[in-house]
């Protein structure tokens, strides 16, 4: 290695390096606030402007794009002609690459950034040096992350550079590159207002954790973030005490925060392989949790609790009675967690903005068998206004509310979804059948009490009057789905006769 190239924005272990190469006879060769740190340190460094013959420009923005350089990094040293044209335009051969970007990630991370303070750091002439060392990687080694700078000292003083880490290295540079540009176009799409599924898509994400294992213990797995500001997101919550997080903890902690966000009143979500196993809201806590518990005190047995409010002493001591695998909230009394904690696998999570509303232009992304389905997230808000009665039966004061709430916890339970409440608690959910007759006979099956009294609520209409039967049998006296079966006139009838009330959303939430 004779000649190295230096130009980075995040000088972290830059010195360290430079002093190295210099030690070992490599000449360098840096630009603008790069070139001036080695300089101040004593390390002898060779302008860009010596090689190129031209200024640094433009306020910086030119200075790397130029024959001399990029001639010395493409050039392939095993091709004669390319050797000697090199040597006869008086192009010197650049070894090593160590480049960094501008900070436009971080840029646009802070408060109040303008798009001209965004766009004046997306890097160009660092892009383009990555791709060509990259491209290059037979005969030049590339640099982009300074957590790979010991590495590479260590391997030069010991066995010497080969092509299987020059290749990774190139390997880390494009993803570099690609994870650039993408965040470069997420924010101008975001900028512009251009929220339409674009005909090619990008998405970017950034490893939080690596985890002991998948959905099952054969299959590797890994949690990644998404790269924006995420306040109130799972990615963004504190684990205070217990264990790692797995595959399925992280799956299911998703779903349970999920659906927390559609309460305003003190609520506890029980959940158990992403499906709602109890929910309850209250005046306090403590009574939302006792009515998530009795919901279901089988199915919570190992499940996730997560509430909108802080946790206390009293509801701590509560949750303790049994084994539950996480605790999510957005805060705990002193006392609680002392309780909690002395659980020592219970992993306690706490996100304090978990109320935070979900942006509407999130979407909702799938992997299929060669290929990705996207559609926009389900964030539909009830809405009185576009509810219809279709009874001659009207609901009750206390009908209304628990109707809301099973229409809630349905949108989260998976299809074929049936849902039974009663005194602001559930009483049964059915998911995940093959048959809606089916969901309903397991939500009324499940129930811990009489459904004498309660209400149901299905997550698309109903294909028969069936399910008015059956639920009227286990005396259910409201019903809430979408309506929009050619058969809706047979369901009102039968609820007429039965003397239930009907309401109609217009809105379906399958959700497979």
């Amino acid at each position: 290695m004779q000649r190295a190239l230096i130009s980075v924005s995040d000088k972290t272990g830059v010195l360290e390096l430079a002093q190295f190469l210099h030690s070992e006879g490599v000449e360098i060769i840096s630009t603008g606030g790069t070139a001036k740190l080695l300089t101040d340190n004593d390390i002898p460094v060779i302008g860009i402007s010596d090689i190129t013959g031209f200024p640094e420009c433009l306020g910086g923005r030119v200075k790397t794009l130029q024959p001399k350089i990029h001639g010395g990094i493409l050039a392939n040293r095993n091709i004669e002609a390319h050797m000697t044209e090199a040597e006869e335009l008086g192009i010197p051969m650049i070894d090593l690459v160590v480049v960094n970007l501008y900070p436009f990630k971080a840029t646009i991370l802070k408060p109040g950034v303008t798009m001209a303070q965004a766009i004046e750091n997306i890097d160009i002439g660092g892009v383009t040096l990555i791709r060509a060392a990259g491209k290059n990687s037979d005969s030049v080694t590339l640099l982009t992350d300074p957590l790979d700078y010991e590495s590479f000292m260590e391997i030069s003083k010991s066995c010497g550079l080969d092509d299987a880490f020059r290749k990774q290295m190139a390997l880390k540079g494009f993803r570099h590159t690609a994870q650039y540009d993408t965040l470069i176009s997420q924010y101008l799409a975001k900028e512009l207002g251009d929220n339409d599924l674009p005909d090619q898509l990008s998405l970017s994400f950034e490893k939080q954790q690596s985890l002991r294992y998948g959905e099952n213990p054969h299959q590797k797995a890994a949690f990644y973030r998404e790269i924006s500001v995420l306040d109130g997101r799972l990615s963004g919550a504190i684990q205070l005490h217990g264990k790692e997080l797995s595959y399925n903890n992280i799956g299911d902690a998703s779903a349970a925060i999920e659906m927390i966000r559609e309460f305003t009143d003190p609520t506890v979500v029980a959940l158990k392989h992403a499906n709602p196993c109890g929910v309850g809201t209250g005046k306090t806590l403590f009574e939302a949790y006792k009515r998530a518990y009795k919901a279901d005190p089988v199915s919570i047995f190992g499940g996730i609790v997560v509430s909108n409010d802080m946790v206390d002493a009293e509801t701590a001591a509560e949750m303790n009675k049994i084994f539950l695998e996480i605790v999510i909230a957005p805060a705990y009394s002193e006392e609680a967690l002392s309780i909690l904690k002395k659980k020592k696998n219970l992993r306690l999570l706490e996100l304090a903005d978990i109320m935070n509303p979900v942006s509407s232009e999130a979407y909702f992304y799938k992997k299929v068998d060669g290929g990705l389905l996207i559609q926009e997230a389900d964030h539909h808000v009830m809405d009185d206004e576009n509810y219809r009665v279709v009874t001659e039966k009207q609901p009750s004061e206390q009908e209304w509310a628990d109707l809301k709430l099973a229409w809630k916890v349905v949108k989260h339970a998976k299809s074929n979804a049936i849902v039974v409440v009663k005194d602001g608690a559930t009483q049964g959910v059915g998911a995940g059948q093959t048959s809606r007759i089916w969901a309903v006979d397991n939500a009324l099956d499940r129930s811990q009490s009489s459904t004498e009294g309660s209400v149901l609520a299905s997550d698309a209409f109903f294909p028969f009057s069936d399910s008015v039967e059956k639920a009227h049998t286990a005396g259910v006296t409201a019903i809430i789905q979408p309506g929009g079966s050619v058969r809706d006139e047979d369901s009102i009838a039968a609820c007429d006769k039965f003397g239930i009330s009907m309401v109609f959303t217009g809105i379906r939430h399958f959700k497979h």
